[in-house]
């Protein structure tokens, strides 16, 4: 019974992780594709990942993971892991350039989109078991701690 608790609990993170990553993604996806009209490419994808990840890792350490306030060091961490991120969608929108240079707005945000999912499941994995991981110290109040007393004896 236990593996089956700890299966929906790892399950239900990982949905909220998906849900809260994927609006975000296209939110930065849509920003993406305004801010690279005025600026390179490469530099619009360096400013919307870094809003991105900041926003990101704030609400993933508090809603996908229930971990309170990420603090520096988890935000130092995630921007660890989006810098990689970075680093694979650039190769990829660049690698599809170099192949395809008339490539549409729609395949260049379809290779954008497919990349940034692969980084965002190797992004769950790192978060969830080093960053986030069950048992870390939580940043925050007493309250805080409270409330996540509070919302677990309810689920």
């Amino acid at each position: 019974m236990n593996s089956l608790r700890l299966i929906r609990r790892h399950a239900v993170a990982f949905g909220r992780f998906a849900g809260l990553g994927s609006v975000l993604t296209l939110a930065a996806s849509a920003a993406l594709v305004l801010l690279s009209q005025w600026i390179p490419w490469a530099v619009a994808n360096a400013l919307t990942t870094v809003v991105s990840t900041v926003v990101a890792t704030e609400l993933h350490a508090r809603v996908s993971f229930r971990h309170g306030r990420p603090g520096l060091a988890g935000h130092l961490k995630s921007a660890a892991t989006m810098t990689l991120g970075w680093l694979v969608t650039s190769a990829a929108v660049g690698a599809l350039a170099a192949l395809r240079p008339d490539a549409g707005l729609v395949l260049q945000q379809t290779v954008y989109l497919s990349a940034t999912a692969l980084v965002g499941i190797g992004r769950y994995a790192v978060l969830r078991l080093a960053v986030f991981a069950e048992g870390t110290p939580r940043s925050g109040t007493g309250s805080d701690i409270r409330l996540r007393a509070a919302y677990d004896a309810a689920a």
